[in-house]
């Protein structure tokens, strides 16, 4: 794994004995020692995990034509985000297929940072750098300098709370403050992507192994790859390379609700607003298993003896079962049986609007 990056955590996770895999050109921990399920407990059951999401991409969009350049670039009306708001958006090619998903925040009336996913980070900054020559805009890729945690749980206010200079109870939910934590200047932001309370923590790298220890210290449980994607697949949310990708559209996913086609034009509008119109040629839903049995990306999905479609992602959720996100035929996204062939097995399965756990995220 040499070749991979690291992040500025990367001696902290050896030392907790994380086992580190491959993920989006990093090395990054699978799982610590006790586990993944005592990862997940720690943040469904009332405590709280802590999450080094650094491989993630941070780019500033600053300058008088800022605004104009995100309206035309992402699908959501960035124009309705006040000061101290945070928005879920895309990025969409030419023919409406995602680029990527993306958070906005809106730091200043012309002043934004862009959240990317990591495996796209390059692709999506060199995306927003030809189209930025139309506008008077500055894009400045600040990945490399920053550092991103998600501190995940019932019990992540009380946790925090000692170690930041402002009030989170100030900040709700899709908002953020900048405040220092550790005496370090930070932006701590109520969102994640667990279903739980909690905050997402961006500092600058220096800052980066004091403020992990010290919520450590404070009684959170280091959490890897594979509970962060439980706890994800839980919810139902998207993930870029399984739900979405290049050629899936919003009107595929079930993500018309993030893409305003009432708010000007914006790249991919055109095409999106035609599928819109003619119709999805499958459709996102969620399955729950009626049998035992482990849905796993990939799997094909029945309705009868007819195949329609493919898990995208699928696990065993210790709360609810054999749970996955798959794709169908439109014909079969509301009506009949439906079935998930496993090892040569179609296990019946009902259908489901994610979440499939509750959501206690703080509105």
């Amino acid at each position: 794994m040499t070749d991979l990056a690291r992040t500025p955590l990367h001696a902290e996770h050896l030392t907790l004995g994380g086992r580190m895999v491959p993920f989006a050109g990093y090395e990054m921990p699978v799982q610590y020692p006790d586990g993944t399920l005592a990862e997940y407990h720690a943040v469904r059951d009332g405590g709280a995990g802590l999450f080094d999401i650094s491989h993630m991409g941070q780019v500033r969009v600053e300058g008088p034509g800022a605004l104009d350049f995100l309206q035309y670039a992402t699908t959501n009306d960035v124009a309705r985000l006040d000061q101290g708001q945070v928005q879920y958006s895309a990025l969409l090619n030419e023919n409406g297929g995602f680029i990527d998903d993306i958070t906005t925040y809106r730091l200043e009336e012309n002043e934004f940072y862009l959240c990317v996913n990591a495996a796209n980070r390059a692709r999506d900054v060199a995306h927003l750098e030809r189209l930025a020559e139309h506008f008077d805009v500055n894009i400045t890729d600040e990945s490399d300098h920053t550092t991103l945690l998600a501190l995940q749980g019932a019990a992540a206010q009380e946790m925090l709370a000692p170690l930041v200079d402002g009030e989170l109870d100030a900040i709700g939910y899709y908002r953020f403050a900048g405040m220092r934590v550790c005496d370090a200047p930070g932006l701590v932001s109520r969102t994640g992507y667990t279903g739980e309370d909690g905050f997402e923590i961006y500092l600058p790298n220096a800052a980066a192994v004091t403020v992990w220890r010290a919520i450590l210290e404070r009684g959170a449980r280091p959490v890897g790859l594979a509970a962060r994607d439980m706890l994800r697949t839980e919810m139902g949310y998207a993930l870029y390379g399984h739900e979405i990708s290049e050629d899936v559209t919003p009107v595929e996913a079930r993500l018309m609700w993030i893409t305003k086609l009432d708010k000007g034009d914006f790249l991919g509008r055109e095409a999106v607003a035609r599928r819109a119109s003619e119709g999805p040629r499958q459709v996102l839903i969620g399955l729950r298993l009626t049998e035992r049995g482990i849905p796993r990306e990939g799997y094909a999905v029945f309705a009868g003896e007819t195949p329609t479609g493919v898990v995208t992602s699928g696990m065993h959720s210790p709360t609810a079962g054999g749970v996955a996100l798959a794709y169908v035929k439109p014909e079969h996204a509301d009506a009949g049986e439906l079935s998930v062939e496993i090892r040569n097995r179609r296990i019946p399965a009902e259908r489901v609007k994610p979440p499939f756990v509750p959501s206690r995220v703080r509105k």
